[in-house]
């Protein structure tokens, strides 16, 4: 794989079907998923440019931050608070056009304005989230939702 991301495409979609392969080659072989989630966090923030994109880790009872790009995040979120700790409790992708709106936010930056958490599944259990956020409301729909649930499927 080359130094440099090539993506081409003016939508969004097209962003994604373009990057996806780009993805898959990276992370396939690689067994270590800390390594796989730092590279993953900067070729989607490369991509896309969000705010902030990275990963927050299972343990215990606590989402544990991981690699990401962006300024300095929330360390550590109890399961079921904010945006992050409800996609893991709930085991489901949170998409959420507006962080002020929604019940609990964590406002680690006060720059976030929309937000969406993509949980990573291993044998049926939560053991990550992927959080990306971005500057701007209502960035975030169902394309980002169906292409970032394929992206965090690659992951080990």
């Amino acid at each position: 794989m080359s130094e440099q991301l090539i993506i081409s495409g003016e939508t969004k979609q097209e962003r994604y079907e373009a990057l996806l392969p780009q993805i898959e080659a990276v992370v396939e072989g690689e067994p270590d998923l800390i390594a796989n989630m730092a590279n993953v966090a900067a070729m989607l923030h490369e991509t896309f440019g969000f705010w902030w994109t990275g990963f927050y880790r299972v343990e215990g009872q606590e989402l544990v931050l991981g690699p990401f790009q962006g300024p300095m995040a929330c360390t550590r979120i109890k399961k079921g608070r904010g945006v992050c700790g409800t996609a893991w409790a709930e085991a489901q992708t949170q998409v959420v056009p507006d962080v002020d709106q929604f019940p609990g936010h964590i406002a680690c930056s006060s720059a976030s304005r929309s937000e969406i958490v993509v949980p990573i599944f291993k044998e049926g259990e939560v053991i990550a989230v992927l959080d990306i956020d971005s500057a701007q409301l209502g960035t975030f729909d169902q394309t980002d939702r169906r292409y970032l649930e394929q992206v965090v499927e690659m992951l080990p």
